[in-house]
């Protein structure tokens, strides 16, 4: 007796474990309504410094965000020539852009937005962060929720072993998880205003705008290298 109910708890509490997770999905997250620009100006460099406010769900965020001035570079490119081993892609979150290199010359940037705290390391599931490091596209869908979807490979063994790390030294939860699904994908339809103003509200993917995802989609390839930095 004492088993089976060992064994029915065990069962509820998976059910209740995988509600959870997929309740941290990045398709469950609201979308964020009332965006206002509050104040923009223009830095010594020509970028764009741009406080905005919005809601999300309940919630009231107010961020200051930095455009560079130089994403674009739009020349045309057909990706037929392209030997896609050649290409790699550089995500810069403080700089909230996506650059595609070919044979370590740029060809591509494309304004990009990520989660709530841009700028912090993903640690465990949940925690709406962006991972840091190296990774691989490890699968591409062509009709996500959002748009296009690029799966990274995450978590790797480089982030395990960081999660590894900040859980011995109580860093995060011991009944914590790493997490997963992260990727890059457009944004819904008639979203791309929340790229162009910096509205940060992925649960840690890059969110780009329709047509840049729709591009870079023909770039990569599954195995294709990404590396995520500040």
């Amino acid at each position: 007796m004492l088993i089976q109910c060992l064994l029915l708890f065990s069962h509820s509490w998976g059910q209740v474990k995988n509600k959870a997770e997929k309740i941290l999905q990045p398709d469950n997250e609201p979308r964020p309504r009332d965006v206002k620009v509050l104040e923009e100006h223009k830095d010594k460099n020509g970028n764009t410094v741009r406080t905005i406010e919005y809601y999300q769900g309940r919630n009231r965020v107010t961020e200051t965000v930095t455009v560079r001035a130089d994403i674009g570079m739009h020349q045309p490119i057909n990706p037929d020539t392209l030997n896609k081993d050649s290409v790699m892609l550089v995500v810069n979150k403080s700089r909230y852009d996506v650059e595609v290199y070919y044979k370590r010359k740029k060809i591509r940037s494309y304004k990009a937005v990520f989660g709530p705290k841009p700028l912090e390391n993903k640690r465990m599931a949940g925690d709406r962060c962006t991972p840091e490091g190296w990774f691989q596209i490890k699968s591409k869908n062509a009709s996500s929720k959002y748009n296009k979807f690029m799966l990274l490979n995450y978590p790797n063994d480089s982030t395990i072993a960081y999660f590894k790390e900040l859980k011995a030294n109580g860093t995060i939860p011991k009944s914590a998880q790493p997490g997963g699904d992260v990727g890059i994908h457009g944004i819904w339809k008639g979203g791309d205003d929340m790229i162009e103003k910096g509205v940060c509200w992925t649960d840690g993917c890059v969110a780009l705008k329709n047509n840049d995802v729709d591009e870079l989609y023909t770039f990569i390839n599954v195995g294709t290298r990404v590396y995520i930095r500040k």
